[in-house]
């Protein structure tokens, strides 16, 4: 099959998740990139075409994946002459459809490409700089890069537990063994990252995102991908957050999450030994 590191293997129409699925949020849970990738390169295999922009894909995280054999049922809801509109269900259990549970829903938006209309559109001034030593090489380790105002680039989560602005760089984890990310899946995985840069804070994370919307203006270019938080608004354990993706050639794109407190199950970074698994 192959060496590099996958959160999925497939088999008999399921796929089986490996060790890098895996989540902090508990031993059995699986992490929100997993199941994003998973539902945004199902619905791009089955749906999408060279002349379709995926713009808009929006993930409901149901409830915690758990660490057994997954699914992925699609629909076809619109197929206009300028937008299509395609929705899955990601489902675990046995297959028998006795146990099966629904614990994420994704709608995916495909627009038309055309030309630009005429004239001059406002854009805010952006003030982002990838770390100098990003290489690309294939055998370049998994690690993903975390930046914050106070403390610039490191390796390490738990570098970054303060209360200044985060962001995150990461080239993403083959999502089904076997088969390279396209740019969307990887744009769509690292966009998950905004509950990361958001929630982010000087104890860890205590709010878990119930959801991601990505919204695309184009695909990414580069096979690493940024992700910096622009806000996060909280009150009464609920948080709302928002970031803008970046690729060597400039923004491309916002993450959005919204998220409720989990304070039973802090994650605290600079406790955890955090390697690289995704939360």
């Amino acid at each position: 099959m192959t060496d590099r590191p996958a959160h999925f293997l497939p088999k008999d129409g399921h796929f089986l998740p490996q060790k890098y699925a895996n989540s902090h949020w508990g031993e059995d849970h699986l992490n929100g990139p997993a199941i994003v990738g998973l539902a945004a390169r199902t619905l791009e295999m089955q749906y999408g075409a060279p002349e379709l922009m995926p713009t808009r894909l929006t993930v409901d995280l149901f409830k915690a994946a758990r660490n057994q054999p997954t699914q992925v049922r699609t629909r076809l809801i619109r197929d206009g002459r300028r937008v299509r509109n395609v929705e899955c269900d990601v489902l675990q259990g046995s297959g028998s459809g006795d146990d099966e549970v629904v614990v994420a829903r994704a709608v995916l938006v495909l627009y038309r490409r055309s030309a630009a209309p005429p004239g001059e559109q406002w854009s805010p001034a952006i003030d982002f700089a990838f770390p100098p030593d990003v290489h690309t090489t294939p055998d370049e380790s998994v690690l993903p890069h975390t930046g914050s105002d106070s403390v610039g680039w490191t390796r390490q989560v738990g570098d970054h537990q303060n209360g200044s602005r985060t962001r995150f760089l990461d080239r993403g984890i083959d999502v089904v063994a076997g088969e390279r990310n396209t740019p969307f899946v990887k744009a769509a995985m690292v966009a998950e990252s905004t509950s990361l840069v958001t929630n982010l804070g000087t104890h860890g994370i205590g709010y878990i995102n119930g959801d991601l919307t990505v919204a695309l203006a184009r695909l990414p270019k580069d096979e690493w991908i940024a992700v910096q938080a622009d806000s996060h608004w909280a009150a009464d354990g609920i948080a709302v957050g928002t970031a803008t993706l970046f690729d060597r050639s400039g923004p491309f794109g916002t993450g959005v999450v919204t998220a409720v407190a989990n304070p039973a199950v802090q994650i605290d970074f600079a406790n955890t030994g955090f390697q690289g698994l995704r939360i």
